[in-house]
C-alpha cells in the first residue's frame, strides 16, 4: 500500500487534492507547532521581528527568479512534452531551465549577501541599529535556502507533471521539520542564528525527499546551458509576466514589512503569525486543489469545453471548504489563538493583537482561496500577462490603503488593506477568466454558492452558541479547557455543515464523500490521463 502510494499515478483532481490536503494538514500542524515554539520562546518582540524581516530579501529573490519560471512556465511546457511521450526532450528542457535559473539565482544571492546592509536599512527603517545588524546577519545565512528551493522546485514540477503528488506533498512537511529542529536544537546553542540555520536545513529537506522518485522517473542532472532549447525558450517567455507578478507581490510584502517596522513592537511578528494561521486552511484546501488541477488544466488548454468544466468544478470545491472554515475561524479565533500561542512569553496584549489580526484576515479568506486556482488557469492557457495586471492593480490599492489605514488603525488597518486588495484581485481574475473561456455558467456557481454560504452561516451560529453552552462544564482558564471548548464547538459546527450539505444536495459534498469512500475502499489509483468526470 505504501509503495503504491509513493509510486502511484493520481490523475483525478479530487483524489490528488485529497492527498495534497492530508499532507498539507500534517505540514500545517507542524507549522503551528513551529510558531508555538517560536512565540513561546521569543514572544512577539524584537527577536522575532528580526527573524521574520530576515526572510524578506531571500524570499524576494527566490520568488522572482525561481517561481516565475517554475510556476507559470515549467509545468505547462514539461507536462505537455510528457503527455506527447517526448520524455527525452522534456528532461533536456528541465536541465536547461535548471542551469539557466541557477546561474541567475547564484549571482543575485551573491549580490544580496554583499549589499545586505543597504537592503536591510531600506527594508526596516523603524529598526534600531542593533536590530538592523542582527537582521543583516540572519539574512546572509538565509540566502543559502533559495538554492535548495530551486532544486526542489524543478523536482517538484517533474513530480506534478507525472501526477506523483504524494511525494511532492511531503516537501512542506520536511521543510517545517527542519525549522523545528532549528528552534529546538540550534537556537539553544546559537541563539536566533539557529533559527536561520533551521530554515536552511528545512529547505534542504524540502529538496532531498523528492530526489529518489524523480530519479526513478528517469531524470538525471546534466550541465546543459542551451538558450536555443525550444522548451526552455517557451518557459522563459512565459516567466517574464509571471516574474513581474511576483515582483509586485513581493513589493507588497516589503511595503507591509516597512510599515510594520514603524508600528507597535511585535506588529510584524503578529502579522506573520496571523498570516500563517489563516494560511492553514488556504494550504489545506485552496492550494491543494489549485496544484492538483494545474497539470490537468495545462493538458486541456486546447479543449475549452473540458477546461471550463474542470475549472468550474474545482472553483466550487474550493469554496465548499473555504467558506465554512472562514466562518469558524472568525468565531473560534479566541480558542484557536489561545491554544496555539497562549504559552511562554505571549501575554494578553499580544494575544489581543493576534485575535484582531486573525479576524480581519478571515474576511478575505474566500478571495485568497480562489486566486491560486484562477492564476493557474491563466498560466495553463499560456497567459501570464492577465494575472500580472490584476495583481499589479491590487497591490497598488493595497499600498495606498496600507499607508492610510495603518496610520489610523495600526496593525488592523494594515491587514484590512491586505484583505480588501485580495478581494479586488479575486474579483478581477474571476471576471477576466470568465471572459476568456466562458468557464462559468453563472447558475452553476451562484446557486451552489448560496447554499454553501447559508449552510456555513448556520453552522457558525451553532458553533457560537455551543461555545457558551459548554463553557460552564470546562475550566477555560487552562489550555486544555480552552482547546476542548473550541474543539467541541468546531466539531458541532462541522457536523451541522455536513448535514445541511446533504439535505441541500450540495454537489461538492457528494463528490468529496465519494472520493473519501474510493480512497478508503479502492486499492488502485486511477490511470486515466485526463479525467472527464470526477
Amino acid at each position: 500500500m505504501i509503495k503504491r502510494l509513493i509510486n502511484g499515478k493520481i490523475s483525478s483532481i479530487t483524489s490528488a487534492a485529497l492527498i495534497l490536503a492530508i499532507a498539507s494538514l500534517a505540514s500545517k500542524f507542524l507549522g503551528l507547532y513551529r510558531d508555538r515554539i517560536l512565540a513561546g520562546t521569543f514572544g512577539l518582540g524584537n527577536e522575532l521581528d528580526i527573524y521574520f524581516a530576515s526572510f524578506r530579501v531571500p524570499d524576494l529573490i527566490f520568488n522572482i527568479v525561481v517561481l516565475g519560471a517554475i510556476s507559470a512556465g515549467f509545468i505547462p511546457v514539461f507536462a505537455k512534452l510528457v503527455s506527447q511521450k517526448k520524455e527525452k526532450e522534456a528532461f533536456k528542457t528541465a536541465n536547461a531551465v535548471l542551469n539557466l535559473v541557477m546561474v541567475t539565482l547564484l549571482f543575485l544571492c551573491l549580490l544580496g549577501i554583499i549589499f545586505s546592509p543597504t537592503i536591510v536599512s531600506l527594508l526596516t527603517p523603524g529598526f534600531s541599529p542593533e536590530k538592523k545588524d542582527l537582521t543583516i546577519e540572519l539574512t546572509r545565512i538565509m540566502f543559502l535556502s533559495p538554492v535548495f528551493l530551486l532544486l526542489s522546485s524543478i523536482t517538484g514540477g517533474i513530480l506534478q507533471s507525472y501526477h506523483r503528488f504524494f511525494v511532492y506533498s511531503l516537501s512542506p512537511i520536511m521543510y517545517n521539520i527542519g525549522i523545528i529542529i532549528g528552534a529546538l536544537y540550534f537556537a539553544p546553542i546559537w541563539g536566533i542564528h539557529g533559527l536561520a540555520w533551521g530554515v536552511v536545513l528545512g529547505s534542504f529537506f524540502h529538496f532531498a525527499v523528492q530526489v529518489p522518485i524523480v530519479k526513478k522517473l528517469g531524470f538525471s542532472y546534466q550541465f546543459i546551458l542551451d538558450f536555443k532549447d525550444s522548451g526552455a525558450r517557451k518557459i522563459i517567455k512565459m516567466m517574464i509576466p509571471r516574474t513581474l507578478t511576483l515582483i509586485t507581490v513581493q513589493l507588497n510584502l516589503i511595503v507591509i514589512t516597512i510599515i510594520a517596522s514603524t508600528l507597535q513592537e511585535g506588529s510584524l511578528s503578529a502579522f506573520n503569525f496571523a498570516n500563517n494561521l489563516q494560511s492553514f486552511p488556504l494550504g489545506l484546501f485552496a492550494i491543494s486543489f489549485a496544484v492538483a488541477s494545474f497539470p490537468t488544466l495545462s493538458a486541456l488548454s486546447e479543449n475549452k469545453k473540458e477546461f471550463a468544466r474542470n475549472l468550474t468544478t474545482t472553483t466550487k470545491q474550493i469554496l465548499f471548504f473555504i467558506i465554512p472554515v472562514s466562518v469558524l475561524l472568525l468565531i473560534l479565533r479566541a480558542q484557536i489563538v489561545r491554544t496555539i500561542f497562549g504559552t511562554g512569553e505571549i501575554g494578553w496584549n499580544e494575544t489581543t493583537m493576534l485575535l484582531d489580526a486573525v479576524a480581519i484576515f478571515s474576511i478575505s479568506l474566500f478571495a485568497q482561496g480562489v486566486i491560486p486556482l484562477f492564476s493557474r488557469a491563466f498560466w495553463a492557457l499560456h497567459d501570464a500577462k492577465t494575472p500580472f495586471l490584476t495583481s499589479l492593480f491590487s497591490v497598488i490599492v493595497n499600498v495606498a490603503l496600507a499607508f492610510y489605514l495603518s496610520a489610523q488603525y495600526g496593525l488592523i488597518g494594515l491587514i484590512g488593506a491586505f484583505s480588501i486588495s485580495a478581494i479586488i484581485n479575486a474579483l478581477l481574475l474571476y471576471y477576466f477568466i470568465n471572459k476568456k473561456t466562458n468557464f462559468i455558467c453563472h447558475n452553476r456557481i451562484y446557486k451552489p454558492l448560496l447554499k454553501i454560504s447559508g449552510a456555513a452561516l448556520a453552522s457558525g451560529y451553532l458553533s457560537y452558541q455551543t461555545l457558551y453552552f459548554v463553557e460552564p462544564f470546562l475550566n477555560t482558564s487552562t489550555g486544555v479547557g480552552i482547546f476542548l471548548q473550541g474543539f467541541i464547538a468546531g466539531i458541532v459546527g462541522l457536523v451541522l455543515y455536513c448535514i445541511l450539505s446533504w439535505i441541500l444536495k450540495i454537489e461538492e459534498f457528494i463528490v468529496f464523500r465519494n472520493s473519501i469512500q474510493k480512497r478508503l475502499f479502492k486499492t488502485k489509483f486511477e490511470t486515466t490521463e485526463i479525467i472527464t468526470e470526477d
